[in-house]
């Protein structure tokens, strides 16, 4: 029986083995692993990628999220709307700075949180927009900006899925007043650790930022804010900005993945596959399929040695972390809705069109054979 991996380092980390080698060699020699030249060349070439003026590179991505916001001085008593369907990482950086998570429904069709809902969600206590392009999809980012003009918001991106995604050809992590991505080693850019960054394009903040990563210090022992030890390091720097260089051939390998899929699992009525909005740009993070008899299929898709994984399985709202906002089962149905159908099929590069065949063969079997009706 084949066996296939839910997530696969090895056919990236092998053709980069030497490169990578390399970089924690130079690293190793230079006997500098705290805030040196390497942080500060990723950071250069992350700021180029996502076209924005500044990067700065924290210790991972629910960090940068949490310094994003307590750099544009959100804090108790304000309110930040975040998506009903997301990692909990979203809220608890809201929840890090004393201000309040307010949920908002996503699209059924994206999964990305649904601009018509924000603005019901809106009160005079809130303070910023956090949209989240789930999966690797840019949200639609020209109507949450037009939100946020009108009602005077901060907007602040959660990027750490989508490096590279595209809303009507611009980059995601390049539309808010300051931006959190993450760099975990799943990720379509990942270190091997910890890693995030903060992308802005107001110098303002991005100097407030950096110093609110080291101890709130811009000079040794000499400290302007009440600052944090939140910063990336440079064997994780080093190694990023290696794969930073590979990240576009990365994707288009996804793309392709994605694509194949597609084709093949389109005739199934009983599964519901990606719909990308058409301004928009999906990266594939994940490959996200829905089916009323997700349980049932994934335990058969296990049973034939295939990994899979469900994002998420239980909504923010009814995690017990969350119970003193007061939401019960019924809340955010749309949230729960998909929480209860998602399945996420693996996909990564250096996957190959035979293991796409095996899957694929493997889901077509479960349907056809009634399984789903057991």
């Amino acid at each position: 029986m084949s066996k296939i991996q839910f997530l696969n380092f090895e056919p990236m980390h092998l053709a980069i083995r030497t490169e990578m080698q390399e970089a924690f060699q130079q690293v190793y020699d230079s006997n500098w692993f705290i805030m040196g030249q390497c942080v500060e060349t990723f950071e250069e070439a992350y700021a180029r990628f996502n076209e924005v003026t500044n990067c700065i590179g924290v210790s991972n991505g629910l960090d940068a999220l949490h310094l994003a916001l307590k750099g544009l001085r959100i804090g108790a008593g304000d309110e930040v709307i975040v998506p009903s369907n997301t990692y909990i990482a979203t809220l608890l950086a809201v929840s890090y700075v004393g201000a309040t998570p307010v949920l908002v429904e996503p699209d059924f069709a994206t999964y990305n949180i649904n601009p018509k809902n924000i603005e019901l969600a809106i009160t005079s206590k809130t303070k910023a927009i956090m949209p989240v392009h789930l999966y690797g999809q840019a949200c639609d980012m020209d109507e949450i900006m037009a939100i946020a003009k009108k009602h005077k918001l901060y907007i602040i991106e959660d990027n750490a899925q989508a490096h590279g995604a595209t809303f009507k050809g611009k980059l995601t992590g390049s539309f808010g007043d300051a931006n959190g991505t993450s760099f975990y080693p799943g990720k379509n850019l990942g270190a091997l650790g910890d890693g995030g960054a903060i992308t802005t394009n107001d110098e303002g903040i991005a100097k407030k930022i950096r110093m609110l990563r080291n101890y709130g210090s811009e000079k040794k022992y000499h400290h302007e804010l009440i600052g944090y030890n939140m910063r990336l390091d440079e064997m994780q720097a080093a190694f990023l900005t290696v794969k930073l260089k590979y990240l576009h051939q990365w994707t288009q390998q996804r793309k392709q993945i994605a694509n194949w899929y597609v084709k093949a699992l389109d005739n199934i009525p009983e599964l519901i596959l990606p719909i990308t909005h058409p301004d928009a740009t999906h990266v594939y993070h994940l490959f996200v399929v829905r089916t009323q008899h997700r349980n049932a299929l994934q335990n058969h898709l296990t049973e034939n040695g295939i990994s899979t994984m469900i994002h998420y399985p239980i909504p923010p709202h009814l995690q017990n972390a969350y119970a003193s906002l007061g939401f019960t089962k019924g809340d955010f149905p749309i949230a729960e809705e998909l929480a209860n159908t998602c399945l996420s099929l693996p996909i990564w590069p250096g996957m190959t069109e035979e293991n796409i065949s095996i899957i694929v063969n493997c889901i077509s079997d479960f349907f056809k054979n009634g399984n789903h009706n057991s």
